[in-house]
């Protein structure tokens, strides 16, 4: 290697990248995290009962919101890789 040759590491990505992904990774996280709950034969106290239905699985926050937050999550990631470097 010559001495006007220099040995710098080339970054894929840039910074306002690299914000853009954690974005996206944010959103994923609280769009799973807002579909965890009791399943639909948990009695409000906890236990599970079999003759109990339990409506909160039909919430708008478990089957509009959380889904959405997710895929609007992926979107951000596929923006973040598509994002012209500065």
């Amino acid at each position: 290697m010559s001495s006007t040759q220099t040995n710098t590491k080339a970054h894929l990505f840039g910074s306002n990248n690299y914000k853009w992904m954690w974005i996206g990774l944010g959103l994923i996280f609280l769009g799973f995290a807002l579909m965890t709950g009791a399943d639909a034969n948990t009695r409000p106290d906890g236990e599970p009962d079999s003759n109990y239905f339990n409506p909160d699985i039909f919430s708008f926050t478990r089957i509009r919101l959380a889904p959405f937050l997710v895929l609007l999550g992926f979107g951000v990631e596929v923006y973040a890789i598509l994002l012209k470097k500065k």
